[in-house]
């Protein structure tokens, strides 16, 4: 049998019910390895109790003869979660320490399906950012090179995931931050269709823009877990669609109608967007995504050309609203009822004044400040409502692109994973890391990033590269199939970082 920790979440939950081990061993056994390698800085918190709890249970529903894709098998959250058995930090001082009274909708159907939760994984503050080094409790360190950054906002479970700290895990995807932090751990991540997961329970950021998603290690991984935190809670988050839960594997493994066993996916179009494929695209990333997509086509599919020609307008207009949704969002953070209070003021106003300047990073005074300007009066019109002018313009540029193709790939982010600290003093430039995941996310278009090589030259040769998959609203399952295919002819989500 393999070691607990080389196993996908189908793997050990098929080694928990046939008793090859019990949920309370692998929860142990993956605590012990979370702890063991804690320098990554993948994990904000454990309780050892609660989860080994959570794990009992498990066996229990084992026991009187419950099967369930996940029942016993340990993953974490975000800590954007917020969840009664841990702190929920949002990665920020503001909330340090804050334990919330009730589980997030997702924590509750994961709970739900069988689930363990080993703790809370580090991310950007408030989600804000995507390289992880916005988390007031330090950085995640890519395991594929501990120097570098993993991506973010959801850095912590990227790095969880690809070091085996884990088989799965949550994260959220406000402009990217599954598919780009995937995309430099080497792991699979999914941001479904705005409205799939609901909100209730996530710390906001950019309400019209969060949403939860899942990490693994193979698309088949991530269906499952989507399939267990998806649904309609219409009665709880406005923002919810009201559409049957679905099972998101359904697809997997089957060939496509009129297709082969040999070649799954004859028939599928494939977008190729010209913007995505032009300059600002590193040459080692452009070379494995070229290959990948050499792949699909072996397995059946058709590239078609198509273009997004928007494409280079989705971070202007990204950072407006955005900001703009912060800025309203966090004014609840005031140090009244919960959060950060300056332990000294003077008055109502000075207490808010010094609560929030003590309890906020920098990059999240930034987008406050940033929203506040571009709401304010005589900037509106100019700023905000122009951009959300553009954003319903880029989301037909994809309806018309699906004319043309059933799929979109392109690269999931331009450049390979770079050094620590070294676009801390540019945030512009961290910005345009997201310039190939915007669009989708403005558009509220499910996607995906994959596995799909490695850097190959220099410095960056050996950092994972990911190819990014989107599909029109609701097509998860369509996504998951053509992730899966390619995953059953190439190797490159099994790669394990050396030392892990």
């Amino acid at each position: 049998m393999k070691a607990l920790h080389e196993m996908g979440v189908a793997e050990l939950a098929q080694a928990i019910a046939d008793k090859q081990t019990s949920s309370a061993e692998a929860t142990q056994h993956l605590l012990a390895r979370a702890k063991q390698h804690q320098a990554l800085g993948a994990y904000l918190s454990f309780n050892e109790e609660a989860s080994l709890a959570q794990a009992r249970v498990a066996d229990e529903r084992l026991a009187a003869g419950e099967r369930t894709p996940l029942l016993g098998v340990p993953i974490a959250h975000k800590d954007i979660f917020v969840t009664r058995d841990f702190p929920s930090t949002a990665g920020s001082k503001m909330l340090e320490g804050y334990q919330s009274p009730f589980d997030a909708t997702v924590v509750t159907k994961l709970a739900q399906a069988g689930a363990v939760s080993l703790g809370k994984l580090n991310c950007d503050e408030f989600a804000m950012g995507g390289s992880n080094q916005n988390s007031a409790y330090g950085p995640a360190h890519n395991p594929w090179d501990t120097t570098r950054v993993p991506g973010g906002s959801s850095g912590g479970t990227a790095v969880a995931v690809a070091a085996r700290l884990l088989p799965a895990a949550t994260g959220t995807d406000t402009g990217g931050s599954i598919r780009q932090p995937a995309s430099f751990c080497g792991v699979t991540g999914i941001k479904p269709t705005y409205g799939r997961c609901s909100r209730y329970g996530m710390v906001a950021f950019a309400s019209s823009l969060d949403q939860a998603g899942a990490m693994a290690r193979s698309a088949a991984d991530c269906a499952t877990l989507l399939t267990a935190m998806a649904g309609p809670d219409i009665d709880r988050d406005s923002t919810s669609l009201d559409h049957p839960a679905e099972d998101y594997s359904r697809l997997l493994g089957q060939p496509r109608e009129g297709a082969t066993a040999a070649q799954p996916l004859k028939g599928l179009r494939i977008g190729l967007p010209r913007e995505f494929f032009g300059e600002g695209v590193a040459a080692d990333v452009l070379a494995p995504v070229h290959a990948a997509l050499a792949e699909v086509e072996k397995l059946g599919a058709t590239l078609v050309d198509v273009s997004l020609p928007r494409t280079e307008l989705a971070i202007p207009v990204y950072y407006i609203i955005a900001p703009a949704e912060a800025s309203s969002n966090l004014s609840r953070f005031d140090g009244v009822k919960f959060g950060h209070r300056a332990a000294r003021y003077d008055d109502l106003l000075d207490m808010y004044k010094k609560s929030r300047s003590e309890g906020f990073g920098p990059e999240v005074k930034r987008r406050i400040m940033i929203g506040t300007y571009v709401l304010s009066p005589g900037y509106y019109d100019a700023y905000y409502l122009k951009a959300q002018q553009i954003r319903r313009l880029i989301a037909q540029d994809f309806q018309q692109a699906f004319t043309q193709c059933d799929l979109i790939a392109g690269p999931a982010a331009p450049t390979v994973a770079w050094a620590i600290g070294e676009k801390a003093d540019d945030p512009v430039a961290n910005y345009l890391a997201d310039i190939f995941t915007l669009p989708g996310s403005l558009a509220g278009l499910p996607g995906m990033s994959v596995p799909a090589g490695f850097g190959g030259s220099g410095e960056n040769r050996g950092l994972p590269v990911g190819l990014q998959l989107m599909g029109n609203y609701l097509k998860e399952a369509e996504l998951l199939q053509a992730a899966h295919a390619f995953q059953q002819a190439t190797d490159w989500h099994t790669k394990t970082p050396a030392g892990f």
